[in-house]
C-alpha cells in the first residue's frame, strides 16, 4: 500500500510537471513561449502567442494532467485498497502535487506557468458539478470583461463558495477545505495579473475578434 501511495505520488508530480506549452511551442513552432507575450508557460499565454488551435491542445493537455493524476486514487479505490473517504482524500493529494509540478514542474527548472488548467481537471475527476459550474463562471466572467485572469480567479473563489452553501447537495469536508486553498492560490499566483487590472494593463482576450 505504501509502495502504491509513493508511486501515484510521484506520477502525479510528474504529470504536472509536462510543460504542455512549453514543448508545444518548440517542437510545432520554434519558439520559447516563455519569451513571447506575459512570458508565462501556459494555456492563456499560448491562445495569445500561437493562436486558438495551438491554445486549445495545451489546454486540454494541462487539464488532463491534473484530471488523470486525481484519478490515480480511483485505481486504488477499485483495486479494494482504500474505502471512499479515503480514496476522496487520495484524489486531493495527488491532484495538489499535479498542481505543484505545474507551477514547479522538473523538466524545466522549476518554473512553470499558473495552475489553473491543471486545477480544472483535477476539479473536474474531483466533482464535475461543481467544474462545470465554474466553468460557466468562468465564461461569463470572461465574456463580460475579456480579462482571463478575472474570470479564473472569480470562478475559483465560487467554486468552495458553491460547495459550502450545498448548491450540488452533500460534499466531503475535505473537498470544500480544498477549494478554499486552490482559491487562495490561484489568486496569489495571479497577484500581478489583479495589479495590472487596476493599472489597467492587463492583456485582454476575445472570443471573437473584433472586425477590422
Amino acid at each position: 500500500m505504501i509502495l502504491f501511495i509513493t508511486s501515484f505520488s510521484i506520477l502525479s508530480y510528474l504529470l504536472g510537471s509536462i510543460p504542455t506549452a512549453i514543448w508545444y511551442g518548440n517542437a510545432y513552432h520554434s519558439i520559447d513561449i516563455r519569451l513571447h507575450g506575459s512570458g508565462n508557460a501556459g494555456a492563456t499565454n499560448t491562445f495569445r502567442v500561437l493562436g486558438k488551435k495551438a491554445g486549445s491542445i495545451v489546454l486540454f493537455v494541462d487539464a488532463l494532467k491534473g484530471f488523470l493524476a486525481t484519478s490515480l486514487a480511483s485505481v486504488l479505490f477499485y483495486m479494494h485498497q482504500v474505502d471512499w473517504q479515503t480514496c476522496v482524500t487520495l484524489k486531493i493529494f495527488f491532484g495538489f502535487l499535479a498542481i505543484i509540478g505545474h507551477l514547479l514542474p522538473v523538466f524545466c527548472n522549476f518554473k512553470g506557468g499558473k495552475g489553473v488548467a491543471t486545477t480544472l481537471g483535477m476539479v473536474l475527476a474531483l466533482h464535475p458539478a461543481a467544474a462545470l459550474a465554474s466553468i460557466l463562471i468562468f465564461l461569463v466572467v470572461f465574456a463580460i470583461s475579456h480579462y482571463v485572469s478575472l474570470g479564473s480567479m472569480v470562478a475559483s473563489i465560487l467554486f468552495p463558495v458553491l460547495l459550502t452553501w450545498g448548491v450540488f447537495g452533500p460534499v466531503e469536508p475535505a473537498i470544500i477545505y480544498f477549494g478554499i486553498f486552490i482559491a487562495v492560490l490561484v489568486v496569489f499566483t495571479h497577484r500581478m495579473n489583479i495589479v495590472r487590472i487596476f493599472k489597467g494593463t492587463e492583456n485582454r482576450m476575445y472570443l471573437i475578434p473584433a472586425k477590422k
